[in-house]
């Protein structure tokens, strides 16, 4: 049986993300967007993100821009 080790809200703590980077179209009534920075792990990573340390690991292809990567590095 595993343990659970208690901390305080104090305590530093961080979080790794595993998951999809991917791009996203996005269409809605009011317009339409092309490579959007999407993908679970991109997402769950940002909003992590305003409240602890976050790492996260995806796979990403050729074209992944690198405005995209200093999006992610910017937030941690």
């Amino acid at each position: 049986m595993s343990e659970r080790i208690a901390t305080d809200a104090t305590s530093p703590t961080s979080l790794l993300v595993v998951g999809s980077v991917a791009f996203d179209n996005v269409i809605t009534p009011f317009g339409e967007k092309e490579r959007i920075l999407g993908g679970a792990a991109s997402y769950c990573s940002f909003a992590a993100s305003y409240f602890t340390e976050v790492r996260m690991v995806g796979v990403i292809g050729n074209d992944f821009d690198e405005e995209h990567l200093d999006r992610l590095r910017a937030r941690g």
